[in-house]
């Protein structure tokens, strides 16, 4: 049995901005932190697509189950998965689905069972949608029955209702969405909508690097915060340095080495949060502190890389505590 639009489809993009767009022609929503997917259903049988376009169903059966139960059974919906915990949402819990064993995906589903937000309605009872404008998906979508685990994400066209929702970045919230109303689904594209993030910044302590892979270069500087015991926690890694400055670097912090670099949480392996590998790193001597810019802290650690704004020799390693990062992990679970 044949799907109305058959998948992988690529979805929609963002391009990234500066500010929410403020003229009449534009819809917002939040932007969850979760893992972007589409759902495909023709009759019994359900299709769950990843941002890369990989099959996600054997990962959360829980949610092809949810859209089984849908008194519609010809659909395609784009949306975000994501996973509540004690009234948060877990992107660590999202991470912990990626896993071979069925039974131990069966066992995390019954544990924390995800829920998709449901953001676009490409199609439906044989029709798609992807050239309607925004404004008709959008109300067709809020006719379309949802129930249990499927939900609908809010969507305005008030310009203070968007500006709230991102004071809440942070936590759930990934950042705010802005979309054409005019425009049709543009599958692939960066052209009918536009994505704008806080940017933040905090001052960190360097515990540890890492190697560049395959070469003896610095690849990237790992950080850390102290909490209120004193120990020094890793919770992210900065690597957008100029090549010019690499070999200095390598220099610097080979120079410091000394275990044991972090005293809280250290890196370890396999990471939830980057691609870099995490069993490999060399512990520094606790002595630099960076002021580094961030967009999102959650489940303690910053959860993309960071950027340096400027080495701090003025401040002292021990100042470098969480207390910069509090109230960073709102729950907005509540906009649901």
């Amino acid at each position: 049995m044949a799907f109305t639009i058959k998948p992988p489809l690529p979805p929609m993009e963002t391009k990234s901005v500066d500010e929410i767009p403020a003229d009449d022609n534009w819809q917002y929503e939040p932007k969850w932190d979760g893992f972007r997917c589409i759902a495909f259903r023709r009759g019994k049988e359900v299709y769950l697509q990843s941002k890369s376009g990989q099959p996600l169903a054997r990962y959360f059966p829980d949610v092809a189950d949810a859209m089984l139960k849908l008194p519609k059974e010809d659909f395609v919906i784009d949306g975000e998965l994501v996973i509540p915990v004690n009234g948060a949402l877990s992107f660590d819990e999202l991470q912990l689905r990626l896993h071979p064993a069925a039974s131990r995906v069966a066992k995390l589903a019954q544990a924390h069972p995800a829920w998709f937000i449901a953001f676009d309605l490409l199609a439906q009872d044989r029709q798609s949608h992807l050239q309607k404008p925004l404004r008709q998906r959008r109300a067709l979508l809020e006719k379309f029955k949802m129930r249990g685990a499927v939900k609908l994400s809010p969507a305005t066209t008030d310009l203070r209702v968007a500006k709230k929702w991102f004071e809440k970045v942070g936590g759930d919230l990934d950042g705010v969405i802005a979309k054409r109303l005019d425009a049709a689904y543009a599958s692939g594209e960066r052209t009918a909508a536009v994505k704008v993030k806080q940017i933040r910044s905090a001052d960190c302590v360097i515990g540890g690097f890492r190697y560049a892979s395959g070469a003896k270069v610095l690849g990237s500087l790992l950080l850390g915060l102290y909490d209120d015991d004193g120990l020094l926690h890793h919770v992210g890694f900065t690597s957008a340095f100029k090549t010019e400055d690499r070999k200095a670097l390598t220099k610097k912090f080979e120079a410091l080495r000394k275990p044991p670099g972090f005293t809280g949480n250290a890196p370890g392996g396999p990471s939830r949060w980057s691609t870099e590998r995490t069993g490999e790193w060399e512990p520094v001597d606790p002595k630099i502190v960076v002021d580094v810019t961030y967009d999102h802290f959650t489940g303690g650690r910053f959860r993309h890389g960071t950027k340096i704004l400027r080495w701090r020799k003025d401040k002292a390693p021990k100042q470098c505590t969480f207390d910069q990062v509090e109230g960073r992990e709102g729950k907005s679970v509540a906009l649901l």
